[in-house]
């Protein structure tokens, strides 16, 4: 009885260690800058990017991330030795095996044989194992054998990424654009836009903007090859796709548990030319590159910001700089690559001149 007393002290201590581990590196870490884009075109909307590319691991998927490991800390999931192991195109790994590495645990990355080669070379610098499949669909029972296999926890961040994050709290992304909006022309923005992967992001958007009464909407953006908008528009859970989709980190070929319809005001299908295309625009206009599903995001906010023109509105649109495109020199920014890939871009790029760059 004594020896189970013991057991338990340490592995309580241990886990209180790993959530102070993971803390501290939270304290560390300053806020994310909210960029305004310089647009003339645009005389009385503004148009801003939350830059999550400057989170220590480089990308958005930093908080999920941290966000997955306190919540399989806090319900026993994860103990001392537990190998972790995900389901992931590339960021999330990337971040979770940042995690990993910081309490001292193995980490093996389920990643589709496409992802990027950049991202696969992340995942290994901190630490981590990449496990390829075949087909992007089988990411997730390659996930859950593995985890079976190595008695190991598969921390699914495609069931619970909506519920890891505290939507209320005045730490998650949503508190912090309102933050950031409040000495600007219109603090309020009068939308958000949001590209759903595992659709965590825009629950937790959603609900925030719910729950303080912000007149604010959010329009999520869907890359072509993805169920989530057909889901928005039918409610048939059990859509699939026999094949995934060319933007990485977001879309899905079924829908995923994570993703919560009822906290978007309206959906849009992005065309993978014009999500490629306007970070090769953004690129002008910043001076660095961005991911495609930055993409994704900025051509749905000027789409909405040419609409709030036409009506005479004015206000503000608020959206997110994912990732570095330097994970991508070999996919979106290589020109043989996107010409294979995703086809004629140049339509997109002379229709985006008009916004300046």
């Amino acid at each position: 009885m004594m020896t189970d007393t013991v057991s338990t002290n340490t592995s309580s201590h241990w886990v209180c260690e790993a959530i102070r581990k993971i803390e501290a590196d939270f304290q560390r870490s300053a806020d994310t800058h909210l960029i305004k884009l310089d647009l003339p075109y645009f005389s009385d909307i503004d148009i801003y990017l939350k830059d999550e590319s400057t989170h220590p691991t480089g990308s958005l998927k930093h908080r999920l991330a941290r966000s997955l490991f306190l919540y399989g800390l806090c319900n026993g999931w994860i103990k001392e030795g537990t190998t972790v192991i995900e389901s992931s195109s590339g960021s999330t790994a990337i971040s979770e095996a940042y995690f990993a590495r910081l309490l001292g645990l193995r980490f093996i990355a389920v990643v589709p044989c496409t992802t990027a080669k950049k991202k696969i070379e992340q995942i290994q610098f901190y630490g981590g194992e990449a496990h390829f499949v075949d087909r992007s669909d089988a990411i997730y029972a390659e996930s859950r054998r593995l985890a079976k296999e190595l008695n190991g926890h598969y921390m699914d961040q495609f069931t619970y990424a909506e519920r890891a994050t505290d939507w209320r709290s005045n730490n998650n992304i949503a508190n912090s654009i309102f933050g950031q909006m409040k000495f600007e022309r219109y603090p309020v923005p009068s939308w958000i836009v949001m590209s759903p992967g595992t659709g965590g992001t825009s629950a937790t958007i959603g609900r925030f903007i719910r729950y303080r009464c912000h007149e604010t909407q959010l329009l999520a953006v869907d890359p072509e090859n993805s169920v989530f908008h057909e889901f928005y528009k039918t409610g048939d859970c059990s859509l699939t796709l026999d094949r995934g989709g060319k933007i990485e980190g977001i879309g899905r070929p079924r829908v995923e548990p994570s993703f919560i319809p009822g906290v978007i005001d309206r959906m849009e299908t992005i065309a993978d030319a014009d999500s490629v295309a306007t970070v090769h625009w953004l690129e002008g206009i910043l001076g660095r590159k961005a991911g495609a599903s930055t993409g994704t995001n900025l051509f749905g906010a000027l789409k909405l910001a040419e609409e709030m023109q036409a009506r005479g509105e004015k206000g503000s649109i608020v959206t997110l700089l994912c990732d570095s495109g330097d994970r991508y020199l070999d996919t979106y920014f290589d020109e043989a690559w996107v010409e294979a890939n995703i086809g004629d871009v140049a339509p997109t790029l002379a229709y985006l001149q008009k916004f300046g760059g």
